[in-house]
C-alpha cells in the first residue's frame, strides 16, 4: 500500500534463524523443542565460573552454506565478541555474538512481487550468535513472570539486509525467499510459530531522493503477515508525525497485532551501548579454502538455478514457483522426469492429483504411498495412449490404496485404452444410429448435444475408448 503525501518506505530486515544443530552453539546441551522449562541448560549456557565455551562446528558450516548460496564472501578469519547488556533471560549478562569480523560478508537475494519486475536485495552480513532464554509473563493468579533458559545458547544466524526494501510486499517476498533457501539448505526449519525464524524490521520514511531519515526498529516479528502489517502501520505513524511538524525518535518498538499498532519498548541502542569486545575464551575461527570447498561439494542445486531449468521445460511461472518452494517437491519432480515422464504432464499430476490426495490424508510428500517412479509410470501410460486421463484417475486411486504399479493395475482390471480404429468407428456408428433425435438436433445447430454421443460411446466401451479419436470420428459421421 502506498504512503500518503508522496513518502516512500525504507526497510531493512534483521532475520534471526535458528540453526538446525542437535546441540547448542557453545555447549553440548540439546536444542530439541518442547522440553520441560530449564531442563536443557547446562553450566556453560549459564556462564558458571570456570566454564569454557566450545564452538559447534556444524553451526559454522551452516553459515558457510548460506554464504555460498547468497554469493557472499566467506571471511577467512572471524571473531566472536561479547555483547554486553542485562536482561533477565540472559544469564551471563552478555551474549556471545560477532561484530567486526562475521562469518559471512555481503551477498544478495533476488525477489519478485507479483506483477512487478524482479529486484535484487543486498545483504550486509551474516553472523553467528547464541540465542537468549525466554521470559514468560503473567502466569498464575498473581501474574508472576518466569524465565525458561532452554533456548539460551541455541545457535542463531543473524542475516542483515541493506535498507533496499521499499514496500511491505517486498519485505514479505524477501522473507519467503529467505525461508525457502534456509529450508532448502537444511540449515533452519523456518518454523516461525516456534520462534525458529524471527525478524526485526528497521523502518524509516522519506520523500524519494532525500537522504535517509531516522529509523525505528520493530522487534520479534514471528509471521510474514505480522511483518507486513507492522511495517505498513509504523511507516504511516512516521508520516503522520512528519506531516504534523514533529520528529521521529530512534527507538525500539513492539508490534501489537490485536490493536494493529506499534508501541514503544525502549530507546534504540547503538553498537557502543553494548561495549563489544572479543570474547577472551574463544579463539578466532579460521576458515580455510579447503573447508569451503568441502562444504560446497555438499550443496544442493539452488532453487533459482532449478527455476531456470524448469522454465526451459515449458513449465508455467506458477508451476515453477511451487516446485522450487520446497526441495522435496523439486526432487520428486526430477525423479519423475528421470523415470521418463513428460515434464508438463508430470507437473500437472504431481501438483494436482497427488498433492490433492496428500492434503486430504494430511500427510507430507515424504509419506506419499505413491513414489515418483510409480507416478511417472502412470504419466507414461497416458502419453503412450495406453489409458485415457479419465481412466488414469481410476488407476491412481488404486495406486494410493494398494501401492501397486500403474501398469499392473491396468492389466489386472482390463483398463487398456481402446485405440483400434475399426472398433472405435463401430461404436461411434452405433451411437449415431441409436440416437436419431439427437442427430437432428445437432444438425439443427444444437452443438452442445455432441457430448451425448461421446457419452454413449464411453458407456459402450466402459470408458476405455480413446477420447481424441472418438471426437474426431463422431465429427466426421455427423458432418
Amino acid at each position: 500500500m502506498a504512503l500518503p503525501h508522496g513518502y516512500e518506505m525504507v526497510i531493512g530486515l534483521e532475520v534471526h534463524a535458528q540453526v538446525t544443530t542437535k546441540s547448542k552453539l557453545f555447549s553440548g546441551s540439546s536444542t530439541a523443542f518442547g522440553a520441560e522449562p530449564n531442563t536443557q541448560a547446562n553450566e556453560i549456557d549459564l556462564g558458571m565460573p570456570g566454564m569454557l565455551p566450545v564452538l559447534n562446528a556444524g553451526a559454522v558450516e551452516a553459515g558457510i552454506k548460506l554464504g555460498l548460496a547468497i554469493g557472499a564472501a566467506i571471511n577467512p578469519a572471524s571473531v566472536f565478541a561479547r555483547k554486553n547488556y542485562y536482561y533477565p533471560d540472559l544469564p551471563k549478562g552478555y551474549q556471545i555474538s560477532q561484530y567486526d569480523e562475521p562469518i559471512v560478508k555481503g551477498g544478495q537475494l533476488e525477489i519478485q512481487v507479483e506483477g512487478q519486475p524482479a529486484r535484487t536485495i543486498a545483504i550486509t552480513r551474516m553472523h553467528l550468535e547464541e540465542d537468549a532464554g525466554k521470559s514468560i509473563h503473567d502466569l498464575g493468579p498473581v501474574n508472576v513472570s518466569y524465565v525458561d533458559l532452554n533456548r539460551a545458547g541455541v545457535p542463531l544466524m543473524e542475516i542483515v539486509s541493506e535498507p533496499d526494501l521499499r514496500t511491505p510486499e517486498e519485505a514479505g517476498a524477501y522473507m519467503k525467499k529467505l525461508r525457502t533457501l534456509l529450508r532448502w539448505l537444511g540449515i533452519c526449519d523456518g518454523d516461525m510459530e516456534k520462534g525458529n525464524l524471527r525478524c526485526d524490521a528497521n523502518i524509516s520514511v522519506r520523500k524519494p531522493g532525500e537522504p535517509f531519515r531516522t529509523r525505528c526498529e520493530i522487534k520479534n516479528l514471528n509471521s510474514i503477515r505480522h511483518i507486513m502489517h507492522a511495517i505498513q502501520h509504523e511507516a504511516e505513524r512516521q508520516v503522520e508525525i512528519y506531516e504534523k511538524g514533529g520528529t521521529v525518535s530512534q527507538e525500539t518498538r513492539l508490534w501489537d497485532p490485536d490493536n494493529e499498532e506499534t508501541r514503544t519498548l525502549r530507546s534504540k541502542e547503538d553498537a557502543h551501548d553494548y561495549r563489544y569486545f572479543p570474547d577472551p575464551d574463544l579463539l578466532p575461527v579460521r576458515i580455510e579454502p579447503a573447508r569451503i570447498a568441502r562444504v560446497q561439494a555438499t550443496m544442493p542445486t539452488l532453487p533459482d538455478v532449478l527455476a531456470q531449468e524448469f522454465a526451459a521445460l515449458g513449465l508455467s511461472h506458477e508451476d515453477i514457483t511451487l516446485l522450487t518452494s520446497d526441495i522435496t517437491y523439486a526432487a520428486y519432480f526430477n525423479q519423475m522426469r528421470a523415470a521418463g515422464a513428460e515434464s508438463k504432464l508430470a507437473a500437472n499430476w504431481m501438483m494436482g492429483e497427488l498433492f490433492g490426495a496428500l492434503n486430504k490424508r494430511e500427510i507430507s510428500l515424504e509419506q506419499s504411498p505413491v513414489s515418483a517412479a510409480q507416478l511417472a509410470g502412470l504419466v507414461k501410460l497416458i502419453t503412450e495412449g495406453t489409458i485415457s486421463g479419465k481412466i488414469a484417475k481410476q488407476v491412481f486411486a488404486e495406486m494410493l490404496e494398494k501401492g501397486s504399479e500403474a501398469a499392473a493395475i491396468v492389466a489386472a482390471l482390463g483398463l487398456t485404452q481402446i485405440s483400434d480404429e475399426g472398433a472405435l468407428r463401430a461404436a461411434c456408428e452405433k451411437a449415431v444410429a441409436a440416437n436419431p433425435d439427437a442427430v437432428a438436433k445437432f444438425k439443427g445447430g444444437n452443438e452442445r448435444i455432441f457430448g451425448s454421443f461421446v457419452g454413449y460411446v464411453m458407456k459402450e466401451t466402459k470408458g476405455q475408448a480413446n477420447p481424441e479419436r472418438v471426437n474426431a470420428i463422431l465429427k466426421e459421421l455427423l458432418a
